[in-house]
């Protein structure tokens, strides 16, 4: 178990605090609900997590079977849905793999990243769309 704390700072801004750590995280409400978005909002965070998560446990694997990973990029564009609730409609990622598409490790790249906790977390409705760029 982790425990984050957050604080309402007002002007739609909250200060989240990862206990173990005391690393911090600052969010903004986004321009299009209130907000001044001078920071990451919090459905932001829930598509850096899913991408965070992906390169992270990709890593791990990588790691041990010695792949270098170093390199590997990552990008999520994520969509608000136009029609109420208020929710992430799609998150178009884009994956730049340091490795040619032949690798022989790469399904598995592939099929870690599919299966990492945040993606396996996220709710079926949500649109994930993912592009994978080998280096050829």
């Amino acid at each position: 178990m982790v425990r984050v704390e957050t604080t309402y700072e007002g002007d739609l801004r909250c200060r989240s605090t990862h206990a173990p750590s005391r690393a911090e995280i600052l969010t903004d409400a986004p321009t299009d609900n209130h907000g001044l978005g001078e920071g990451f909002s919090p459905t932001d965070l829930v598509a850096t997590g899913l991408v965070s998560c992906m390169v992270t446990v990709m890593g791990i694997y990588a790691k041990g079977k010695s792949i270098d990973l170093s390199g590997l990029k990552a990008s999520v564009e994520k969509e608000m849905s136009s029609d109420l609730p208020r929710r992430i409609a799609r998150l178009g990622i884009v994956l730049e793999m340091p490795l040619p598409s032949g690798h022989p490790e790469g399904t598995k790249l592939v099929e870690v990243a599919m299966t990492c906790p945040v993606h396996e977390s996220i709710h079926p409705e949500i649109e994930v769309d993912l592009t994978w760029i080998w280096q050829d």
